[in-house]
């Protein structure tokens, strides 16, 4: 062995090993129970991120463990298009060029697109080779792959065909720019600091961030149990600049917190007032139309941008005295996750789903236990979510993805209605075998804030689909945050490329860095000290492993047996430890305990057998005494296994300096 272990001479050359003697595709068993996982896919428009390398960690420590217990075990790996992220991206590369989608037209825009998406989905896949990840890759599916469309469109028509789709004007997220709707996932909140202002209505005094849209006011809403306004119930307030009379509703939403306690009501640019203005059966004017202008307006409004009415708005309701004051204001401001451009509420056309009818089944499934979620604390926030659950708007106005098969529309399908049938499609689209023996999956591992948006449609179209559950444990990871737990950000200059550190201090290093200290729900801080030293335990395997060559070179060690003549009390000892090792570890990764397994094993490894029994082994072997060194060899291999599924690629290196067969189909450790 060499002196010091290097990584980037090892990691690439390991994983072809393994790629290559075909360790990652299961066989069908049928007298053996599957563990399977599909893949969460990662979008197939530029490169990964931390958050994509945490669960790459977690799902293949588990993958690893199982295939190690002899399970046929499957992890099917995929690439998401991704919808409008991808549009987007890919209208910046076509603005270098100086051109815009316009000018390619909707098919010669989606076939490069398409191409686009092909490239930085191979460039995806090594990278997720890079982190060790053991998936099938003979099963890799895209979203758009022929094989999927045919299922999502089926799903579509079934939908149709039972009422459960209509078209519909709603209030939805809608992005100026992109000129497209919104899922709530695709928009973010960024804090901002704006005004607040003060307006008198007449009779009592609103206070709103947006005075543009109270050209659309129809009302104005009090909480009923505010005192302040109880004797104005049922009266009438006055709309500046139109003079128009508003009559004061109440109506419990109202936050009698905020401003001044009395609320504007304007059902077509505000998602609590579309829905008090539904409750109360109130008109839904608009005001600003789908390019962020001013529309259906007084001429001198006509036609502005959103930030100049405001102004023009403000100006006049000063000269009116009207304005009572305007304070600065610190208040989250919706936009678009991929252009940072500020949302729009508007009511639109869109295509719906009616979820109430697919969410009950949902309920049910999580409630029996079929379907477990880890941690059991979400539980509580998928019911509350589904329990109040609203009509999902599926179409978009991009030119990316799925288009509508209806006839007239030139909407695209929302990309989380394709992505809610992955597990299904998936394997359907491979055979019937591989859906009859891996469906449904073992489980789902994503993170958290994704619970709603993404689980949750899984497990709904799941069962309208297929009748049966699409997943039976949903696991849900934290975010990574860097070393103080801020949240990463380019802005903050504080994100950590997984692949950068992973040349740096090798994929293991990071991989265990990941794993250690977190557990199911909880976000972790990670900084590159934390990967140092993770880097540092790899050494320290590596050195033991080095201690055992240049030792045992040419002795005559005994074959190790459990019950071996000649054993003395800390052979004894460090073999009941070990035996205590490999029920902690099992026993934790069945319980999805990966940070208590891992440390488990570093305390081990690091502290009882390099600083403690190896030590004394030193001692005994210039003895002549060479138990020891048979002792501290079936500890030491046996512990490789124990890591293999946290260190894959150093755990292997070592294992076939002692060993002829590959690590990564060695059975998992038993206790005697």
């Amino acid at each position: 062995m060499d002196k010091t272990y290097n990584h980037q001479g090892v990691e690439e050359r390991i994983y072809s090993l393994w790629e290559q003697g075909g360790y990652f595709t299961p066989k069908i068993d049928q007298k053996k129970k599957p563990f399977s996982i599909i893949m969460p896919p990662p979008n197939a428009n530029g490169p990964l991120h931390v958050g994509h390398a945490m669960f790459v960690t977690i799902q293949d420590i588990l993958v690893r463990f199982h295939r190690m217990l002899g399970e046929p075990t499957l992890w099917l790996p995929g690439a998401d298009h991704a919808g409008i992220l991808t549009q987007v991206v890919f209208e910046r590369e076509l603005k270098k060029q100086g051109k815009t989608r316009y000018d390619l037209g909707r098919e010669e825009f989606y076939k490069q697109c398409y191409e686009f998406s092909q490239k930085n989905k191979v460039y995806m896949y090594s990278q997720l080779k890079r982190l060790g990840a053991s998936c099938d890759w003979t099963r890799e599916k895209f979203t758009l792959d022929p094989q999927i469309e045919k299922i999502v469109l089926e799903t579509f028509k079934k939908l149709n065909q039972d009422g459960l789709i209509y078209q519909g004007e709603r209030i939805i997220n809608w992005c100026p720019r992109c000129a497209t709707a919104l899922s709530d996932l695709e928009v973010e909140y960024e804090e901002q600091l704006g005004r607040l202002y003060f307006i008198s209505y007449g009779s009592l005094v609103i206070a709103t961030t947006r005075p543009e849209t109270m050209l659309a006011d129809v009302a104005v809403a009090v909480n009923p149990k505010d005192k302040r306004y109880q004797h104005l119930i049922g009266k009438e307030a006055l709309l500046p600049l139109l003079d128009k009379k508003l009559p004061i509703l109440a109506d419990d939403s109202v936050d009698p917190q905020f401003g001044t306690g009395a609320l504007k009501i304007t059902p077509g640019h505000d998602l609590l007032d579309w829905e008090i203005g539904q409750r109360h059966r109130l008109p839904a004017p608009v005001v600003i139309d789908d390019k962020g202008k001013m529309i259906n307006v007084p001429r001198r409004f006509l036609g502005l941008p959103v930030e100049e009415a405001r102004e023009k708005v403000v100006g006049e309701l000063d000269h009116l005295r009207v304005l009572v004051r305007a304070e600065p204001y610190k208040h989250s401001v919706a936009v678009c996750e991929r252009c940072r451009t500020t949302i729009e509420p508007i009511i639109s056309l869109q295509w719906f789903i009616k979820t109430k009818t697919l969410a009950q089944p949902a309920i049910k499934a999580v409630k029996s236990g079929e379907i477990k979620i880890v941690p059991k604390s979400f539980e509580k926030t998928y019911f509350q979510w589904m329990e109040n659950i609203k009509d999902w708007c599926i179409s978009r106005q991009i030119w990316w993805g799925y288009k509508i098969p209806l006839s007239g529309s030139e909407d695209t399908l929302d990309t989380w209605f394709s992505s809610g049938q992955w597990p299904f499609a998936t394997l359907m689209a491979n055979s019937k075998e591989d859906f009859d023996y891996f469906y449904p999956t073992t489980m789902m591992e994503t993170g958290y804030d994704i619970l709603f948006f993404w689980v949750a449609r899984m497990i709904m179209l799941g069962l309208y689909r297929t009748n049966k559950v699409p997943f039976q444990t949903v696991y849900l990871h934290g975010l990574v945050r860097d070393a103080s737990g801020q949240k990463m950000s380019k802005n903050k200059g504080n994100v950590l490329d997984p692949l950068v550190v992973s040349d740096k201090y090798g994929a293991d290093a990071v991989r265990f860095a990941l794993i250690w200290g977190t557990a199911a729900g909880h976000d972790l801080n990670l900084g590159e000290e934390k990967i140092r030293g993770m880097r540092n335990f790899s050494n320290k395997l590596w050195n033991i492993g080095r201690f055992l060559k240049l030792f045992t070179e040419g002795k005559k060690i005994p074959t190790f047996k459990p019950k071996m003549e000649g054993l003395k009390d800390e052979d004894k000892k460090i073999l009941k430890d070990l035996e205590e090792l490999i029920k902690k570890v099992t026993e934790n990764l069945e319980k999805f305990q990966m940070a208590l397994a891992a440390q488990a094993l570093y305390e081990f490894l690091w502290h009882r057998l390099a600083d403690q029994y190896l030590e004394s082994s030193k001692k005994r072997t210039n003895n002549g005494d060479f138990i020891a060194l048979s002792v501290l060899e079936h500890a030491y291999l046996t512990s490789l296994q124990l890591l293999h599924p946290f260190m894959p690629f150093i755990t292997e290196e070592i294992w076939q300096k002692f060993q002829k067969k590959p690590l990564i189909i060695e059975p998992w450790p038993k206790t005697n």
